[in-house]
């Protein structure tokens, strides 16, 4: 098996895309630096998480993955219905519950 980033989920079955390019922080500032892909995907399932570009990311890698994780659902590769509150996107949330 091919080594992934540190951002990927053990459960996660998905390859990383790209080089390491950002570091994700949660809420205490425990961070871990990986993929535009899996960092998104961590982004994603943090509350109050921030990401950071690397110093050599490509220009708008931290947007880019701030971007995506506003689309992606938290834990996003468990399978089932996840349809209750604390498993939508921050957009989904927004948008049914407007916050």
């Amino acid at each position: 098996m091919d080594r992934r980033c540190p951002t990927a989920h053990p459960d996660d079955p998905t390859p990383c895309v790209g080089p390491v390019a950002v570091t994700v922080l949660d809420a205490v500032n425990a961070g871990a630096d990986g993929c535009e892909h899996h960092a998104a995907r961590l982004l994603a399932s943090l509350e109050r998480g921030r990401v950071y570009a690397l110093p050599a990311a490509p220009n708008g890698a931290a947007i880019r993955v701030f971007t995506a994780a506003d689309g992606i659902r938290p834990f996003c590769w468990v399978d089932g219905p996840r349809t209750g509150p604390s498993q939508l996107s921050h957009a989904e949330s927004r948008e049914r519950y407007g916050r």
